[in-house]
This record gives C-alpha cells, sequence and structure tokens, in this order.
C-alpha cells in the first residue's frame, strides 16, 4: 500500500472522532488568522452585492464540494469549476468567505449522519485558504470583466491559490499529524494537477456568463460527471486499505503460527521487529519502506518452520551439513510467502535478505552493498543484536555494550554502516528498552 492510501486509510480513521488537542491547536492556528484575513479583505468592498448571486454561488459550491476525491491526508474537490467564475460574478473581496459558508453547508450532511464529527466543521476555514490568495489578487489588480488578454493576472492569481494550499495544508499536516513536508507535497502535485485542468473550464463559465449571467450553473452537469470518477476512485481506494488490513492480518497470523511452532523464534522474531522499527524511524524511512521492515523482521525466521526441529534446538554448533540446511530457512521463507503472495510477496525478498551481508559473503545470493534492499539491512542489524543479547545452551548473552561492540566492529563487512550507525544511537537514547527476550534456547 502506497504512503499515499496509508494516509487517507489513517484521514478516514479520524472522521468521526474528536479532535485530539494537537490537531485542534493546528486547525485553530490555521483557521483563525483565515477568518480574520477574510473578514479584512471583504470590509475592502464598499458596493452593493447582489443577494441571489451569494446564494446561488454558495449552493453550488456546496454541491462541487461533495464530489471529493480522496487523496492522501485529505481530498481533492473540482472547485475551479465555481471558484473561478465567482471571482469574476461576485465582488473578488466576498469570495473567500463565500467559500467558507458553502464549505460548511457541504459537510453538515455527514456531520448530522454522524460519519464526521460536529467538532471537525472547525477544519473548515483552515481548508479555505486557497480562496484567499486568488480573491486578494483580483482585489488588488482591480478586475473587471473576463478576457483572455489578462492571462498574466489570471495565472498569478493560480500560483496564489497554490502557495496558500500548500502552506496551510503543509503546516497543518506537519502539525497535527506528522505528515512530511515532502510527502504533502506529493500529494498536493496531484490536487494542483486538476484545479491546473479545470481552471480553463472556470473561466470559460466566467465568459459565458458575461453573455447570460446564470450560465456558470451549467458547469454542474460537469461536476456530476466527476462524481462518478469520485465514486470509482474511493470504492478502488476502500479495496486497497481492505487489502492492507488483510495483508497485515496475514502477516499477524503467521507470526503468531511462528510461536506456535517453536516459541523462541517468535519471541525472538518479536524482539526484531521492536528494535528493527526503531532503527527505521531514526533513519526517518518512507511509511511503506517502515511497512517491509515491520513485516520482514516478523516474519524473517518463517521459514525455519521447514527446518528440522533436531536442527534447530540442537544444543551447540551445527556442522557443515547442517548449517547448509539452517541457510535454507531464507529461500523457504520467500517461497512461503510468494505463495500467500500481494505485500507479503515484497516482504519474502526481505526476508530472502535478511541474512546477506554488506561485504557480498552473506546467503543465500551473496549481495553486496545497496544491492541488498535496506529494509533488509535494518531487520540484519536488529537481527544479529537480539541474537547476541540473548542466552544460548551453549553461550551466555553478550551484554548490551559487548553486543555494540561487535555491531560496529563489523560495520562496512557483514553489516551496512547507517544501519549500525541508526541502531547504535536508538540503543544510545533507549539503553532502558528490551529489544530481545532471555531464555535458554537456541537457534541459528
Amino acid at each position: 500500500m502506497s504512503e499515499a492510501i496509508g494516509l487517507t486509510e489513517a484521514s478516514r480513521s479520524r472522521r468521526p472522532s474528536r479532535m485530539a488537542r494537537r490537531e485542534l491547536v493546528a486547525q485553530a492556528a490555521l483557521g483563525i488568522p483565515f477568518l480574520l484575513a477574510a473578514l479584512a479583505l471583504a470590509a475592502t468592498h464598499s458596493g452593493a452585492v447582489d443577494a441571489g448571486d451569494v446564494i446561488l454561488f454558495t449552493l453550488a459550491t456546496a454541491i462541487i464540494g461533495r464530489l471529493q476525491f480522496e487523496t492522501g491526508a485529505g481530498y481533492l474537490v473540482p472547485t475551479q469549476l465555481i471558484f473561478v467564475p465567482m471571482l469574476f460574478v461576485l465582488p473578488a473581496a466576498i469570495a473567500p468567505l463565500v467559500v467558507v459558508a458553502a464549505w460548511a453547508i457541504d459537510r453538515l450532511p455527514d456531520v448530522l449522519a454522524r460519519r464526521v464529527h460536529a467538532q471537525r466543521l472547525l477544519i473548515v476555514p483552515g481548508d479555505c485558504w486557497f480562496a484567499l490568495g486568488p480573491a486578494a489578487v483580483f482585489v488588488l489588480a482591480d478586475v473587471g470583466a473576463p478576457a483572455l488578454a489578462d492571462w498574466p493576472v489570471y495565472l498569478l492569481a493560480l500560483l496564489a491559490q497554490f502557495a496558500g494550499d500548500l502552506a496551510s495544508s503543509t503546516l497543518r499536516e506537519r502539525f497535527a499529524h506528522g505528515v512530511r513536508p515532502k510527502l504533502q507535497f506529493g500529494v498536493l502535485r496531484e490536487v494542483w494537477l486538476v484545479d491546473l485542468l479545470l481552471s480553463p473550464v472556470g473561466l470559460l463559465a466566467a465568459l459565458a456568463s458575461t453573455v447570460e449571467h446564470y450560465a456558470f450553473v451549467l458547469v454542474l452537469p460537469l461536476g456530476a460527471l466527476l462524481s462518478v470518477f469520485a465514486r470509482e476512485r474511493r470504492e478502488r481506494i476502500g479495496t486497497a486499505i481492505e487489502l492492507s488490513s488483510a495483508y497485515r492480518g496475514t502477516a499477524m497470523l503467521l507470526g503468531d503460527v511462528l510461536s506456535e511452532d517453536d516459541e523462541y523464534t517468535g519471541m525472538h522474531s518479536q524482539g526484531v521487529v521492536v528494535f528493527a522499527l526503531a532503527i527505521a524511524d531514526e533513519m526517518k524511512v518512507a511509511e511503506e519502506e517502515r511497512r517491509m521492515v515491520e513485516f520482514g523482521a516478523l516474519l524473517h525466521d518463517i521459514g525455519k518452520m521447514s527446518t528440522p526441529k533436531e536442527i534447530l534446538h540442537k544444543p551447540g554448533p551445527l556442522d557443515d551439513d547442517e548449517w547448509e540446511t539452517m541457510r535454507r530457512h531464507t529461500i523457504d521463507g520467500q517461497r512461503m510467502l510468494d505463495q500467500v503472495g500481494g505485500t507479503l510477496h515484497d516482504v519474502g525478498a526481505v526476508v530472502r535478505s535478511s541474512h546477506e551481508r554488506y561485504d557480498g559473503t552473506g546467503y543465500p545470493d551473496r549481495l553486496r552493498g545497496e544491492a541488498i534492499p535496506r529494509s533488509a539491512r535494518i531487520v540484519a542489524v536488529a537481527d544479529a543484536y537480539s541474537a547476541m543479547t540473548t542466552r544460548r545452551s551453549y553461550r551466555e548473552a553478550m551484554t548490551p555494550a559487548a553486543a555494540c561492540r561487535e555491531l560496529r566492529a563489523n560495520a562496512g563487512t557483514q553489516f551496512d554502516p547507517a544501519v549500525v550507525a541508526a541502531a547504535l544511537a536508538v540503543l544510545a537514547r533507549e539503553r532502558d528498552v528490551a529489544v530481545a527476550p532471555t531464555g535458554d534456547e537456541t537457534a541459528a
């Protein structure tokens, strides 16, 4: 599952619930300044305002607002179909307030149906920063009737819209939900592409409105057509989220089966998961790769279910033939996960490479350096630390300090130096956190 779909899943799960304090502060920090700025801009207009036009645009914008395409932590709306003609037909100075009112009306059905918590109406002002920049450009440039010759002003207004969208959504998602700006920028590029492509259609509606005052309402059927695609997109994303949950459930089930099959191996895998995720977080890996680390760490020993128990539990070092049998567990693990398919097929590549060495002397494929998936390099370090700090029947457990020295000594040969550095940073900061179980059992 992509990171964007992961954000969508998190966004969906938040909608029926109250906002956390951090999220509430973020919304207030964006919403209050927007309302003050929108009111100040509206105060610059001293002429008459046609109440009928205001009502019609408010309702039309609310209708368009229902056509939401989920994208990442939020959604995109074909607002340009109505917002562009609004800037020409209404006084541009009041357009941001009209957008706020329309979007509040748009959210009411979901609130009344309890699909969205009523408190989340407070999000609306912060969502409308996109409207402020273009309206300010129109006011400052004293834009009159639509004319193609004024395209530089229109382009500037569009860029102001993108800037407001970028600043508000990036700050909100970063502060409220910890979404990295780079990821949010990637999500917004899709939104901007839709806005860019629909803006000429909105301008065409504005031009038509100079001939027939209410011609802009003719774009609403186009919005209805887009709703079909919006519904299909929601269904596809919903299917992807369900598949992701199914794969996670399957991975957890396999982890439980592994624990039942061999208690030590299952406990060891759980310890590796904790440490591997801490290393991944230290390295700031992307969410999708982090998921590969989690599943790879949980299932890196799944192939040992095919290993003879007399080898797996031998009370002492293995001979050459036994080692050869043991080394097949990465291949067997990949084969088992390939049979599940989907996300776990990708995890199988991590499992297969979890015993490769950075210098190319590992197994089974003798991969070297960057050719080894980074997820597998992270799992390898977490696995080794867990093994070293676990007591076996033929040796005592190393102390954490001794295990750290081993990691450092083997950086660049057995382990990726960057991963070792991240692991040592985690251990130095969280030395009191247990990252491996203790016991008398043995494992290779």
